[in-house]
């Protein structure tokens, strides 16, 4: 497309692979060397294509997926998206650039796959609460008044071939077992990516584990969304992009905001997750908090003031890490 009258100069499809790639950049320099990519799922599909436009050092900007309008006026096909990505990106006065690096690639797979496992294994506890409440009262009353913990730990000791001959209680006691198990493995699998994970963060940004509520998750999180410097113009965009930024709700004399519940909601979380901790452990936090609640906010207008300043602290320490002396 060309920047000076937004018309379209060629389109092409081709196949996400090596080949593809070098056939979009050969068309791409046959209308000149001064040229920008507009991509939308540069994480995802566009992982690719990404990867190999940085090799050769060409300017890739990220787009955000549209809001499209319902049928009719909201056509949709890859080439019609190109053509809206290409248009949004020369709209734009503030160019979003894709994350990148091999540290960064590796987080996030660690991070998935761990969220994952104990997403899995979050489920198997339902399941073995579940299942010990419509079990026999001979396997039942064995579960009763334990813990979450202890009911895992007490299914992987039990022995399900000393009641063969009551099918019931037979299979009962097998299932919990099978259950129990299932959750042990996964608990494991995921701390096995959460070693690795810290590991990673130790060795790339040990900075951040040194600031108050921010373990290796927490850390690898906001990593995973920081990227590298200068993809965030300021603090600002970043908090828009945690999600931490107030959005104002004023009306007439009535000065308020509201809650932003845009953005990347895993990197809120994380945000989140250090305010919890900084009003349980940390002391001038916690000074913070009721010196704010004797002005007559709400410990929800607290939290959304202290995950503002999380944001910032997060983002001035991403962009400006402590000289490593050598």
């Amino acid at each position: 497309m060309s920047a000076a009258t937004g018309a379209v100069l060629a389109e092409k499809t081709v196949t996400a692979d090596p080949a593809g790639y070098r056939a979009l950049v050969e068309i791409a320099e046959r209308h000149g060397t001064l040229r920008a990519w507009a991509m939308e799922g540069s994480g995802g599909y566009g992982a690719g294509l990404a990867l190999h436009l940085a090799q050769r050092d060409e300017l890739v900007v990220e787009l955000d997926r549209p809001k499209r309008p319902a049928r009719k006026a909201g056509a949709k096909s890859d080439p019609i998206d190109a053509v809206r990505a290409a248009r949004d990106a020369l709209a734009r006065t503030h160019l979003a650039k894709p994350r990148a690096g091999a540290e960064r690639a590796a987080l996030q797979l660690l991070l998935t796959a761990r969220r994952a496992a104990v997403d899995a294994a979050v489920d198997g506890q339902s399941q073995l609460h579940a299942l010990v409440v419509t079990a026999p009262e001979q396997v039942r009353a064995r579960f009763r008044g334990l813990s979450t913990r202890a009911m895992i730990t007490y299914a992987l000791r039990l022995r399900a071939a000393h009641y063969a001959g009551d099918v019931h209680v037979f299979t009962a006691m097998s299932t919990l077992k099978a259950i129990a198990r299932r959750i042990h493995a996964l608990e494991e699998e995921a701390a096995e990516h959460e070693k690795a994970i810290r590991k990673i963060v130790s060795a790339w940004r040990p900075d951040l584990l040194a600031l108050t509520g921010v373990g290796p998750i927490v850390a690898a999180t906001v990593l995973a969304a920081w990227s590298h410097a200068g993809r965030c113009r300021n603090d600002a965009a970043f908090a828009m992009l945690a999600g931490t930024a107030p959005i104002p709700a004023s009306s007439g004399k009535t000065v308020r905001y509201r809650l932003n519940r845009s953005g990347d909601r895993q990197l809120n979380r994380a945000i989140y997750t250090v305010v919890l901790t900084r009003l349980r452990l940390d002391p001038a936090t916690r000074a913070y908090a009721e010196r704010r609640r004797s002005e007559g906010r709400t410990d929800r207008e607290i939290r959304r003031c202290l995950g503002r300043y999380v944001t910032r602290q997060l983002y001035r320490q991403l962009e400006n890490p402590p000289a490593v002396n050598s």
